[in-house]
């Protein structure tokens, strides 16, 4: 076992109790496994072994080894794991256990959010239920010691979900947004920011939340885009008595706050009018008629539009510019206020009713339309939000953005995928003042004092006087900060900034920012300006921004839809390792969205249980074998070179993709390698040294499949964990390892190193002949038990040519092709009617049916799934001609159709290809060879002394290739938990089949 170097730290006693039973604290390692695999006991044994041991913990003070540092993104202290979470979780363990196994002093630092709104409303719900209470009832300081008591008591639950899904997070160091130390942070950069110029209070329009009572960043919106609504028409009197102007609305209480019309300069219609004042019908006030060439598009409407300053935001920037008053006629309980007039008091909505009756009998309705428009919600409570004029405080944003888009523009910080760099530069282009005050009581609270005579004290410390006149009467600013002014300093406030620490010396700039996409605005872009502006350098180098999670048919998950799929039952079920490599195996590094179904998870958990078999036969058969030096072990036979060289290329290609963030690439390329060369092939292949009497070839064989399984265990653990340590430390104790790591997390990840290309094309096309019989029988429905006479195999290679020779008896059995036919080195096989022909890398197959396959039968049974598949086919070609259909139908399900018909389409194709083979005229096959023919002619039988128990060579060789070729899909979960086993194929019976990715290209069909 190899173990990389460097020291690892005992932690202190873990923060977090993680559910697992006392008994399993330090467990025993038996030398055999159970025959069953149990993810819930396996999972449950390791998790506090790994934590207690203090293999989480980065060691700050360790300079020997190259640092890399991780943040989680903070969850909401409110929150139970979700998918979102349970797919950055696993991405971000997957690259921390890879570089930590690789040497690296890795730090992967956890911590919740605060929450402002979120954990307000929890608490304010709970106290009005259980006490009929307000938080105004029982003060600001009574209800935040509820807060946090609340805190105290739930916030731990999401760390212990993480813990669950195997997390290795340094729970050490695990910060939250409002303990001391990031307080601190916090108000240090308000400080000095505010001593900057580069944060300031004023009156300006905001998104108010008359639910949430509070305001909201324009990101904090949720656009209900299509919302359907009305295009209202009025007439405003000229106040002279000489005409009207008409104007149009989608919100007709807000003329109430009316201060101005706004027309075109250009526009005839009305240039003689501007100037002129009108006269508001329902209230005593008079306003003018201006000129706007920024906001009126004269051919919109009637090229006329009514500025309400107060309560729209390019009504606001109109008013600045024209110096309008700025009457607020709706509250901050969404309501009319005083200055409604008549309509105060009234709720915003039913003073539109009421405006809309009142302007009718008036006489100055002109009508109205159906109009579509984008609505704004609440984020949090999806309540209809309301510009409001509010004081509240803002960081001047675009100083702070320009070093923040010259970092990306020079490559300090990456993004993945690539053409989020775009989306980031164009927001941060045109990025907005942030409003960063808001009106709750949980939360940072502004460092702001305020004297009788209206001056502003920002301090670090409680000031004892007001800074401008020294009067000791203070009172401290109500409103809280913007819960992602916290977050925005995470990447160096959790590291102990402002004091100089040797966090912050050693792990600063975090490596890579892991995360969603639909927070680069919120987030992301936030951190990248904090982190230049107070640090001096980017917070990371690499963004790998993922996708989002979707049910298999790629809709958004819903409860509505009844589509959401919950982690933390899918890890009860499947087990953690499961739901990781799932979601690891579905993440690629061009951000497709993710379609994500249970049959898929389900699937994945039949690889660990396939893999516990497999672990499970070399146990068996390495008794007595004790490991030689390290490295891989010396290769005998063929099939050895081959497997270690299929394994060497896995390695690269497995390092390859996780230095590329190509999750999806890596996983099946360690999925292909175990479930197909090693599982289905070598531990095959082996069986005969391993069964065998010749000891030198058994021992061989031992040592070749016990390196190539160690090896692979700790190539797959950053995914799967957690089977991987159970069959790792079983693996270990059997074969009497001695020295070494204690831990596959402590082991080395294995390296990269030549392949032996020599041994992949002299033994491939000994497994791509095998392969492809076995595809043949699968589509002719031709079971194992009828042989196939009569094969012939050319178009080889003199290398390949001898190696295959050398193993045609072993390819005769597993194929069960008696009397194999072996054509000269790069001579091709025949040519004859009757007969299917597979061409391979470096192969032909000819393989006669005659004999095997009832013609007859066999076409009948064709032109039946023809005619179905034509039916089906009809079906689909009428709903997709129907232009009622196309247009009205969610466009998923169209793309579904369309899909469909495609399928059908290339599979009647195949279905006349195979009916054209069928109705060839037979032709005689050619002559037996005679007795004594030479080897390219004859198959020879291997001695009987090679060959392994009949047992082995009978049902258990039998399979059918498909089924070994395919990645997990909707039918994997209905195969049952045994086939997997390594040392039984799967049948030629019909079934479903867990799908895995094809370990090579298929063999091409062709016929004549």
């Amino acid at each position: 076992m190899a173990a990389r170097t460097g020291p690892v730290r005992a932690g202190a006693a873990p923060s977090l109790e993680t559910p697992v039973p006392e008994e399993l604290e330090t467990p025993a390692v038996a030398e055999e496994l159970p025959k069953a695999y149990d993810h819930r006991e396996v999972e449950a044994r390791w998790y506090r072994v790994w934590r207690e041991r203090g293999y989480f913990h980065a060691d700050e003070k360790d300079r020997s080894r190259p640092a890399f540092s991780i943040v989680l993104p903070p969850p909401n202290v409110t929150g139970s794991l979700h998918l979102g979470h349970a797919l950055t979780a696993t991405l971000q363990d997957v690259l921390v256990r890879w570089k930590r196994m690789s040497g690296f002093n890795a730090l992967w630092l956890p911590g919740t959010d605060h929450a402002g709104i979120a954990t307000q409303m929890i608490v304010e719900k709970e106290l009005q239920r259980s006490e009929k209470k307000s938080r105004h009832d029982v003060g600001r300081a009574e209800f935040l010691k509820r807060v946090w008591a609340w805190k105290e008591q739930y916030g731990s639950r999401i760390g212990v979900q993480h813990a669950a899904l195997g997390a290795s997070l340094d729970w050490e160091r695990e910060r939250f947004t409002m303990d001391e130390g990031l307080s601190r942070a916090v108000r240090e950069v308000f400080v000095r920011l505010w001593e900057e110029g580069l944060v300031y209070r004023a009156k300006r329009l905001i998104n108010w939340c008359p639910r949430c009572h509070t305001a909201l960043s324009d990101l904090e919106v949720a656009y209900e885009e299509n919302h359907p609504g009305e295009l209202w028409s009025f007439a405003y009197p000229l106040a002279d008595g000489s005409g009207e102007i008409v104007v149009a609305t989608t919100r007709p209480e807000t003329m109430l706050g009316d201060t101005a019309v706004a027309v075109h300069p250009d526009d005839d219609r009305y240039r003689a009018l501007v100037g002129k004042a009108v006269r508001h019908p329902l209230l005593d006030r008079h306003f003018p008629i201006v000129a706007d060439a920024v906001l009126v598009d004269p051919a919109f409407g009637t090229g006329a539009v009514k500025v309400t300053p107060a309560h729209d935001f390019n009504d606001f920037e109109v008013g600045q510019r024209h110096h309008l008053p700025m009457i607020s006629v709706i509250g901050p309980d969404g309501r009319m206020t005083a200055e409604a007039g008549a309509f105060a008091g009234l709720d915003r909505f039913e003073a539109r009713k009421r405006v809309k009756a009142a302007i009718e009998e008036k006489g100055l309705a002109r009508g109205s339309k159906p109009h579509v428009l984008p609505l704004g919600r609440c984020q949090r409570c999806e309540t209809v939000l309301e510009p409001l004029l509010s004081d509240q405080w803002f960081v001047r944003i675009e100083p702070l953005a320009r070093p923040a888009i010259e970092a990306v523009e020079r490559g300090r910080t990456r993004f993945i995928p690539e053409p989020w760099t775009n989306t980031y530069m164009a927001w941060m282009r045109n990025i907005h003042d942030w409003c960063i005050s808001r009106q709750l009581w949980w939360g940072h609270q502004i460092p702001a004092w305020y004297c009788p005579d209206g001056h502003v004290t920002v301090a670090r410390e409680v000031p004892q006087a007001c800074a401008t006149c020294g009067r000791a009467e203070l009172r401290q600013d109500e409103d809280v900060l913007d819960t992602w002014f916290s977050s925005a300093l995470w990447p160096f406030s959790t590291l102990g900034w402002p004091d100089d620490t040797e966090e912050l010396d050693t792990f600063y700039p975090t490596s890579v920012m892991e995360t969603g996409h639909d927070i680069i605005f919120f987030w992301v872009a936030r951190m990248m300006m904090m982190g230049l502006h107070f640090m001096g350098d980017v917070p990371f180098r690499t963004v790998f921004l993922h996708a989002m999670v979707r049910d298999e048919k790629g809709q958004k998950m819903s409860k509505t839809k009844g589509n959401v799929i919950d982690p933390l039952e899918v890890t009860e079920k499947y087990g953690a390792d499961a739901l990781r490599f799932t979601l690891a195996a579905l993440t690629s590094a061009q951000g497709r969205d993710i379609k994500l179904a249970k049959e898929r998870i389900e699937g994945y958990r039949a690889f660990a249980n396939k893999l516990w078999n497999a672990t499970r036969f070399a146990l068996m058969n390495l008794k007595g074998f004790r490991p030689g030096a390290s490295g891989p072990p010396p290769a005998g036979t063929p099939a050895d070179r081959w497997i270690l060289a299929r394994l060497a290329r896995a390695v690269n290609a497995t390092l390859d993709a996780l230095e590329a963030f190509r999750f999806d690439e890596a996983s099946s390329t360690i999925y292909r390698f175990l479930w197909g060369d090693l599982c289905d092939w070598y531990i095959e292949l082996s069986k005969e040294a391993l069964y065998g009497a010749d000891p030198a070839q058994r021992e061989g064989a031992q040592a070749v499949l016990a390196h190539a399984l160690e090896t692979s265990l700790r190539l797959l653990h950053p995914f799967m964990p957690f089977v991987t340590e159970q069959l790792w430390q079983t693996l270990k104790s059997a074969t009497g390892a001695a020295g070494g790591p204690d831990s596959i997390m402590v082991a080395s990840y294995p390296a990269r190193t030549a392949v032996d290309e020599d041994a992949e094309r002299s033994f491939g096309p000994v497994i791509g002949i095998v392969e492809a019989i076995r595809n043949v029988r699968g589509e002719m429905n031709v079971p194992f038990k009828t042989p196939f006479a009569g094969v012939e195999v050319g178009a080889l290679s003199a290398e390949a040519h001898a190696t295959v020779r050398a193993e045609q008896g072993r390819i005769e059995r597993l194929a069960n092709v008696p009397g194999l036919v072996l054509r000269a080195a790069g001579q091709p096989a025949g040519r004859r009617a009757q007969c299917a022909v597979a061409v391979g890398d470096g192969f032909e197959v000819l393989i006669p049916l005659a004999g095997a396959v009832d013609m007859a039968a066999e076409s009948a049974r064709v032109d039946k799934e023809i005619a179905r598949v034509d039916a089906d086919l009809e079906g689909l070609s009428k709903r997709l001609s129907n232009p009622s259909f196309v247009e009205r139908a969610p466009a998923e399900v169209v793309e579904e159709a369309r899909a469909r018909a495609a399928e059908l389409r290339q599979k009647r194709g195949k279905l006349e290809a195979h009916r054209a083979l069928l109705s060839a005229a037979p032709e005689p096959a050619p002559p037996a060879p005679a007795p004594g023919a030479a080897p390219e002619a004859a198959a020879e039988a291997p001695p009987k002394a090679a060959r392994p128990p009949q047992k082995a060579a009978g049902k258990r060789v039998a399979r059918a290739a498909k089924a070994a070729k395919r990645r997990p899909s909707a039918a994997a979960g209905k195969r049952k938990a045994g086939a997997g086993k390594a040392a039984r194929r799967p049948s030629q019976k019909k079934r479903k089949r867990v799908r895995k990715p094809a370990r090579r290209a298929a063999p091409r069909r062709t016929r004549r």
